[in-house]
């Protein structure tokens, strides 16, 4: 397997925000959910199955993402990557207006970056930074899931398989992830077999300050031996349910997982809210560490945030 291809798998985890025994910056201080009581659910055809059934199956988180390109709305993009002592050496930020319509989709505003983001030959210094680009800088020019074609005299890109992948692990997990070596059936926590390491918690709360909501929260089980924790990739998985139509709002992802060949320990949080009755996304924030032998270990994180949607005319 070639570098740049185990690079692209390794990355299929990328997505994901990290805490360390050690405390660094974090870039995601907002609060956007308060939990006010558990839910005790007494009724035979409401619980467990129906949240999972539901994770499983929910296309509309995935839709929130391909209904960006309809609107115009200010993206902020805060990017900071981490030394060995987990200080800051590198800063990225962007102010992009996003234009639906027009043949210019992108605006900078603002395009700042300090410290070392780049390598000599103009490449973002970490495979990390270029997966970001990959996923949201092509969501503000086109459309997020749509495959993009191959470019008139170049080669397909040989991480595109990989990429797609990526996106069933944010937008389907629980899901296997077929043809990813090394971890792909390790996201499929829903199987008969796997349902024993888990608990299950259900909260009821206010998203947004407005918006009612359930809170469904996976864990691993705090009583398994440390060999068995350590073999299940999936640490936490986090579900925020509008209480109103069932649909999933939010997600947070917790994994972690280490073998001879590569070791990480990322979250991540997506969350997506209303405009005039429509999910759009409006925070993604990320922490991560990644590492590979013979290559630089990797530290970041990111937050992203929109606001502003409107429709332009013509839309």
């Amino acid at each position: 397997m070639s570098r740049g291809l185990v690079f692209a798998v390794l990355m299929m985890v990328y997505l994901c925000g990290y805490t360390q025994e050690i405390k660094r910056f974090n870039p995601d201080t907002l609060e956007t959910i308060q939990l006010d009581s558990v839910v005790n659910i007494k009724a035979q055809k409401f619980g467990t199955e129906t949240f999972i059934n539901a994770i499983i199956t929910d296309n509309s988180f995935y839709q929130a993402f391909r209904n960006m390109k309809k609107y115009g709305f200010t993206a902020e993009n805060r990017i900071y990557t981490y030394d060995k002592k987990n200080k800051v050496d590198g800063r990225i930020y962007r102010k992009i207006k996003h234009h639906a319509s027009g043949p210019k989709k992108m605006e900078y505003l603002v395009k700042q970056d300090t410290g070392k983001v780049y390598k000599k030959n103009g490449k973002y210094q970490l495979y990390t930074i270029e997966m970001f680009d990959y996923i949201f800088m092509n969501a503000y020019q086109t459309d997020f899931v749509a495959d993009a074609p191959m470019i008139a005299g170049k080669a397909e890109d040989s991480n595109q398989g990989y990429k797609d992948k990526l996106k069933t692990l944010i937008f389907s997990p629980g899901k296997p992830i077929r043809g990813l070596p090394f971890i792909g059936s390790k996201t499929e926590i829903f199987t008969a077999n796997m349902r024993q390491y888990y608990d299950y918690a259900y909260h009821s709360g206010t998203y947004l300050d407005s918006i009612p909501v359930y809170r469904f929260k996976v864990t691993v089980k705090p009583d398994l031996s440390n060999s068995t924790k350590d073999g299940l990739m999936i640490k936490e998985l986090t579900t925020i349910f509008d209480k109103r139509t069932f649909e999933i709002l939010g997600r947070y992802v917790d994994m972690k997982y280490s073998n001879m060949l590569f070791d990480f320990d990322v979250q991540m949080n997506i969350e997506t809210s209303y405009f005039e009755g429509e999910k759009l996304p409006v925070k993604i924030s990320y922490q991560g560490n990644w590492d590979y032998p013979f290559k630089k270990e990797e530290r970041a994180s990111f937050l992203v945030l929109h606001k502003d949607y409107h429709l332009e005319k013509g839309k």
